[in-house]
């Protein structure tokens, strides 16, 4: 089996996104890592049958600044039976090794009535970092 698949979006921070410190805005941050949860998670099912149920904490540890060029690194970690869990890290660009920005994200699969409803998705987790982040975003359900 291979890896759970990666996927990378890119931002710029403009100055339009900063907060009253002239770094990135939270609210800016969050929306940016909703966004990229969704497009790993639109990998497992099609986007008009997920909504977003949870952000599971968005843990900061490093600001971003104007023209900052950050990274959105997201996979699936975790499928319940109508749930899909991301794990979402944002880093510069130019410093991939330096997380910035790092949490879980929980999408419920819904059918077109917005009810939930079973995708029969199953993810195993083959790495030890895929192990790690699985069993960490089971600890987050109880």
């Amino acid at each position: 089996m291979k890896e759970l698949r990666t996927f990378i979006t890119h931002r710029l921070v403009k100055s339009e996104d900063l907060n009253h410190h002239g770094t990135l805005f939270a609210g800016r941050t969050a929306e940016w890592f909703i966004e990229s949860g969704f497009i790993s998670a639109t990998e497992k099912v099609r986007p008009e049958h997920l909504i977003c149920l949870k952000i599971h904490g968005l843990h900061f540890t490093r600001p971003a600044r104007i023209g900052d060029v950050i990274c959105f690194s997201s996979k699936v970690v975790l499928a319940g039976t109508t749930s899909l869990t991301t794990y979402t890290k944002m880093f510069k660009r130019d410093n991939p090794d330096e997380v910035m920005v790092d949490g879980f994200t929980t999408f419920i699969h819904v059918n077109r009535h917005t009810t939930p409803s079973a995708h029969g998705i199953v993810i195993k987790p083959q790495t030890p970092e895929d192990k790690k982040l699985n069993e960490e975003a089971k600890l987050l359900k109880k």
